[in-house]
């Protein structure tokens, strides 16, 4: 290994002091041509593949340097002839990276052209530039690089793909519109099973998807070192410091088209790592292959009995993984329920971190649309990769990620139609039980059985709770929201979490749509100092303003702390996409004045029994049993809130048959805009 990086180096500085030397490669000597040698008028060749794996040449013309017009220094302007060129109709894509030989040394690499032409005249990146890239650090060593260079335009490279539909490339491409993708769907080859040794002029393909799915770029060897290369002569997406996969090449043929021929291969067999994609081409080794992320996908369509199991592994980038993730989930369920149109998905995802098992993200959600369910259910894959590789606390290498999927035609939604709450006289620590009635799409009534903690710190005075869907947000703050024109873009820029701890736990606990969920409502609501008055800070569903800003101000000190409202908070998983959401006022009393309005009103024993050993019981989290009988109850004054009803004379009949119903009920997808996704 040392005599092959003293050869690597020797050949740098060889190339920057005009010096031609021989390096020792499998089967000759190579020289190389510096750029100051270089004279108008000179001739020569270049090597590529056109048809399979058998490389030709075609003439080359020098026509003079274009100094420092190129993203690593100076280009050399050629004049490119001969049949070969004259078949291609010019420069195609996939020629980039092509060897250019001036008498017997190499010059350098094919890499730039002219688009709408026959691209018959292009600039050669000099093998100096190129060779330069391998005494660049490593990804693992130095993190990663993503400038982007748009001073000159590269021979556009062709975007191969196999086993992926238009409809998941297309979403792809408008989530990276920087790189102008151009995807082609290819075949395969018999060959591609097969491991090919690499040589000067032969193609090679940098991928960032392999396995079942496959994607990446086909471009042209450039030289080799005993198992490094270059290859491209330009940047493929100028990522740096990068592990994309190494991938044999078989071409198929040249397609002309109005803007630019380019060459239709395969991807073959995995046979090494690309490290650097910098301005002057891309670099790697072959024998040693890239890490990745393995991504195993499950997606069945529960109308039909289809399933489908995918396996790929993806490119580990900060910027791609999240995309590539969601693009090979959306192309897995769009082969697997084969149509177009709307539905109810069902899913569950892990993400298996680097860094420990205390890292890993674990979720479940349900979501419908009317249009494209696919594309509505891969958001959120997307989002939270994006949030994972984007954290400011630490680096977040992902081990592997499995994905179960179900989707069904079906219109998996209920909304909330009815709910009673008893006791409405309580002292913090007490239990409040709720019965909930939703009504599913189509389908018979069903009651929910739910209980709520108070918190043991809660101020007395009124507490309005707030039962809702997972997904809905409560009326008050969507029109605070909308009020102060607070999109979504804004209050993510107002959101902070003090640790990674915090930022885990928020999208781990994240209601999901499919839950009902119970918490307080703060009325008095306000995100924006009005006035010059200072107001209360609460939270938003989803999102959770907690800047320390001049506009964002501090709840007093008489309300809740944080923690405190996030765990008075009480859900229960349910089979559909709850809709809607209402509210109910709980008097919150200290013990004393609780137990003489229970006393006025009830048995005095019955009534500890109910608030006093009943609320020991551990039922105020997510995974409480359902409480389906209770003694005592309560009614709710309709004329005075202050006063209550002495309450039914049996003793033996539940809390909640008397219970006080819901003060209102609201539907909110009257208010947003008359569409079911805005609702999940």
């Amino acid at each position: 290994m040392k005599h092959l990086q003293t050869l690597r180096r020797l050949a740098v500085r060889t190339c920057l002091t005009a010096v031609c030397c021989a390096m020792a490669v499998t089967t000759f000597a190579q020289e190389f041509m510096n750029v100051n040698e270089v004279q108008t008028g000179m001739t020569g060749y270049a090597k590529t593949v056109v048809q399979g794996d058998r490389i030709d040449t075609f003439p080359v013309e020098i026509l003079g340097v274009m100094k420092n017009s190129g993203p690593s220094g100076d280009l050399v302007l050629a004049k490119f002839s001969g049949p070969l060129i004259e078949q291609t109709g010019g420069i195609a894509q996939g020629m980039s990276g092509s060897p250019v030989y001036i008498d017997g040394k190499l010059l350098g690499a094919v890499a730039y052209g002219w688009s709408f032409t026959n691209s018959k005249v292009g600039m050669i990146t000099p093998i100096s530039d190129m060779l330069k890239l391998w005494n660049v650090p490593s990804k693992e060593e130095i993190r990663p690089f993503n400038a982007r260079e748009s001073a000159l335009i590269p021979i556009a490279t062709p975007l191969m793909v196999s086993g992926f539909d238009s409809l998941s490339t297309e979403w792809m491409k408008n989530k990276l519109p920087q790189y102008n993708f151009n995807p082609v769907d290819t075949a395969s080859a018999a060959s591609d099973a097969v491991a090919q040794p690499l040589e000067a002029g032969s193609s090679v393909a940098a991928a960032f998807v392999n396995g079942d799915m496959k994607m990446g770029a086909i471009g042209t060897v450039t030289y080799i070192d005993d198992n490094h290369i270059v290859a491209f002569g330009h940047p493929f997406l100028k990522k740096g410091s990068i592990n994309y996969f190494m991938h044999n090449a078989y071409i198929f043929t040249i397609v002309n088209n109005m803007q630019s021929s380019f060459k239709l291969g395969s991807l073959g067999a995995e046979i090494g790592k690309i490290s650097q994609d910098r301005g002057a081409g891309i670099a790697g080794q072959y024998g040693y292959l890239a890490p990745g992320i393995p991504v195993i996908i499950k997606a069945k369509d529960t109308d039909t009995g289809v399933d489908n199991l995918k396996r790929v592994k993806i490119v580990e980038d900060n910027e791609l993984t999240p995309v590539l993730t969601a693009t090979t989930m959306y192309n897995t369920v769009n082969k697997t329920i084969d149509r177009a149109g709307g539905g109810t998905a069902d899913f569950s995802y892990t993400i298996h971190s680097s860094q420990g098992r205390d890292k890993d993200i674990t979720r479940h959600n349900m979501y419908y649309s009317e249009d494209n369910i696919n594309e509505k259910s891969i958001d959120e894959i997307y989002n939270v990769l994006d949030i994972l590789k984007h954290n400011e606390f630490i680096d977040y290498p992902v081990q592997d990620i499995s994905i179960d999927v179900s989707v069904t035609q079906a219109k998996k939604s209920a909304r909330i139609i009815d709910a009673t709450a008893a006791p409405i006289v309580v002292s913090p620590g007490d239990n409040v039980y709720f019965k909930v009635k939703l009504h599913p799409y189509r389908g018979a009534d069903e009651v929910k059985t739910m209980s709520f903690a108070v918190p043991k710190d809660q101020p007395l005075g009124d507490m309005v709770l707030e039962v809702r869907g997972g997904g809905v947000i409560p009326l008050p703050y969507l029109i605070e929201k909308q009020r102060y024109n607070l999109t979504d873009e804004i209050i993510e820029r107002l959101r902070h979490y003090k640790d990674f701890a915090e930022l885990k736990k928020e999208i781990e606990k994240e209601d999901a749509n499919n839950d009902l969920v119970i918490e307080i409502l703060d009325q008095n609501v306000s995100m924006i100092n009005d006035n010059g008055k200072k107001t209360k800070k609460t939270k938003i569903r989803d999102k959770e303003p907690t800047a320390d800003s001049k506009d964002i101000l501090k709840p007093d000190k008489h309300s809740l702390s944080e923690d405190a409202k996030e765990d008075a908070k009480s859900s229960i998983t349910t089979p559909y996409i709850v809709k809607g959401d209402g509210q109910i006022t709980i008097k919150v009393v200290s013990e004393s004045q609780r137990n003489k309005y229970l006393a006025k009103n009830h048995h005095i024993d019955e009534a500890k029994a109910v608030i006093g050993e009943e609320n020991n019981d551990g039922s105020d989290s997510k995974n409480a049993k359902d409480k389906k009988t209770v003694k005592s109850s309560a009614k709710d004054d309709k004329n005075d809130q202050d006063d209550t009803n002495r309450g039914d004379s049996d003793h033996q009949e539940k809390v909640l048959k008397d219970a006080v119903p819901l003060i209102r009920a609201i539907d909110l997808s009257q208010l947003m805009n008359q569409g079911e996704d805005h609702m999940v």
